[in-house]
């Protein structure tokens, strides 16, 4: 098995095999991410290096896979013809395999069109994380993600028509307590549209060696506290109109949120109120991500 430069993977594939498709990020410009900051450049491993890694995996433990993941960070910018090769191919040596998951953003699932989604899906490939982040068009400019609030609509939509899984990714706070806001509502009104399979809240943290840590530092982003970070995820989950389970699986988090929306609604929104009972003192402190 080869790997190169760092390998992340979600919470939700704790138990999943890894087996790196791709080194890198294509885009590598979001303010708030030090992941491939230094290093290395983007680039698609070649089809017969994943087939072998995927061959000695099965060789191994072949019997025992149950989900699959392809690191790393824009799986989903692969050419569709060699996404699709290596999904059936694993397809084919893991037996009992129930699912091939990818990162993916939204301009590159968007890049793919419905026809290649729909070819993706036909050669295996079951579920897509994308780190949706915000839903208000201003906040995504800002921390150069890449996308719009327009586009990610249609990328989700159009993953969903394909048939496969869409989980969502929201950063509370990345809008600063100016945007807290406008960060909300526009989001639940992106994710409302979208109605993705999962929605999975995480809570911003500047990181190292980033251009929006520098920011907090000098003062032109005021990052929101424990209680503004719980009042914007309330406003979002009571705007949210969606069918979807949402879950906050990830240490940045003030409290653990975990229901199917809409009706554990009321019961999320009561978890909020009262954690806002509870001091700020009492909450995780602050602290600078070195990951």
């Amino acid at each position: 098995m080869h790997y190169e430069g760092p390998i992340y993977r979600p919470p939700s594939e704790a138990d999943s095999l890894l087996v790196q498709a791709t080194i890198g990020c294509p885009h590598n410009r979001c303010t708030f991410c030090m992941v491939y900051k230094a290093g290395p450049r983007y680039r698609v491993r070649p089809v017969a290096d994943i087939v072998r890694d995927l061959d000695e995996a099965a060789e191994r433990s072949g019997g025992e896979v149950r989900t699959l993941f392809f690191p790393a960070g824009n799986t989903i910018a692969m050419p569709t013809d060699a996404l699709c090769r290596i999904c059936r191919h694993a397809r084919k040596v893991f037996p009992h395999l129930e699912r091939i998951t990818v990162y993916g953003s939204s301009q590159y699932i968007h890049k793919k069109g419905l026809h290649g989604l729909q070819q993706l899906a036909d050669a295996g490939l079951t579920r897509i994380h994308v780190g949706l982040e915000s839903g208000n068009d201003a906040i995504l400019k800002a921390i150069r993600k890449g996308t719009t609030a327009a586009e990610q609509i249609e990328a989700g939509q159009w993953t969903l028509a394909a048939g496969i899984e869409l989980s969502l990714y929201v950063i509370l706070g990345i809008g600063g307590v100016a945007g807290s806001v406008s960060h909300a509502t526009s989001t639940a009104d992106v994710l409302s549209r979208i109605v993705p399979d999962f929605i999975r809240l995480r809570t911003f943290v500047p990181k190292i060696n980033t251009p929006l840590l520098q920011m907090v530092e000098n003062g032109r982003f005021q990052m929101l506290g424990p209680h503004g970070v719980l009042r914007e995820t309330a406003l979002l989950i009571g705007h949210l109109d969606a069918d979807a389970q949402l879950t906050s699986d990830h240490y940045t988090n003030y409290i653990n949120l975990e229901g199917r929306l809409p009706e554990c609604r009321n019961r999320l929104l009561g978890e909020i109120d009262t954690a806002l009972k509870r001091p700020e003192r009492d909450f995780r402190p602050f602290f600078v991500g070195h990951q």
